[in-house]
């Protein structure tokens, strides 16, 4: 079984490679844009399966069947869920969010593999998508983080932090006194904890608070700038793929 894994999170991408080796696949591909994935699809065998993130470094990966016909089938693994029906215009075996759960991996192979034989798509209707979606109205969220600090342990407040961002290969929490804490996990990772009702993506860099939002201008490229109440060490940029999105959020 040929299986690639398209991911631009390369610690992900190797999570997932770690994580799918203790399920016997084995996966010797592993790519990181739209880009490279073309150029990949375009010299190379389609493999059987392809894990697939949605957001690449270079656009959304829906580029990549816009471009090319491909016929292999698709696990999805994600960290935005407003995809999916998108997703399952194509040979989807599952949309899995991340963090990826071992037993929602191991029940997504089990799927791929029960149609190997016939090598039919499998159907899945409307009930089938909405049942592996989680209703945001039903998860619970982070009230506070736990950080260090020297030897200590801090408790921040959510509603307490402007904005996460990445830096130099680490997360961090921004706060409204001005403080910045290095978190142990990824903005990716932060996603199931965070209410949607109070922070947005704004791009592959930050999230944001709404309550932070001070001003918003018209930035290049159709792009925003946000400025947040105190926070002034980066610019914040809505990225344009994500504009829409946002000012649908703010309604």
């Amino acid at each position: 079984m040929n299986v690639i894994i398209i991911e631009d999170e390369k610690p992900s991408a190797r999570r997932l490679q770690r994580m799918l080796g203790t399920l016997e696949i084995e996966t010797n591909t592993m790519l990181h844009s739209v880009e490279e994935a073309i150029a990949w699809f375009k010299k190379n065998t389609h493999p059987d399966l392809i894990f697939l993130d949605i957001q690449l470094s270079d656009g959304l990966s829906f580029e990549i069947f816009d471009t090319l016909e491909i016929n292999s089938a698709v696990i999805f693994t994600t960290a935005y869920d407003e995809y999916a029906l998108q997703a399952f215009k194509l040979n989807s075996i599952d949309y899995l969010l991340k963090p990826i759960d071992e037993v929602d991996l191991a029940k997504a192979v089990a799927k791929f593999k029960l149609r190997l034989p016939s090598q039919q798509p499998v159907m899945i209707d409307f009930n089938d998508i909405k049942s592996m979606l989680v209703n945001p109205l039903d998860r619970t969220y982070k009230k506070r983080f736990s950080v260090k600090v020297g030897q200590h342990l801090k408790l921040i407040a959510t509603e307490d932090i402007e904005c996460f961002y990445s830096e130099n290969k680490g997360t961090y929490a921004y706060t409204n006194d001005g403080r910045n804490y290095l978190l142990d996990v990824s903005l990716d990772q932060l996603e199931p904890d965070l209410d949607p009702t109070m922070f947005f993506r704004v791009s592959r860099k930050f999230y944001i608070n709404v309550n932070a939002i001070k001003d918003m201008i018209s930035y290049t490229n159709s792009r925003l700038q946000i400025k947040l109440n105190t926070f002034m060490e980066h610019e914040v940029i809505v990225a344009r793929e994500r504009v829409k999105d946002f000012k649908d959020w703010l309604e």
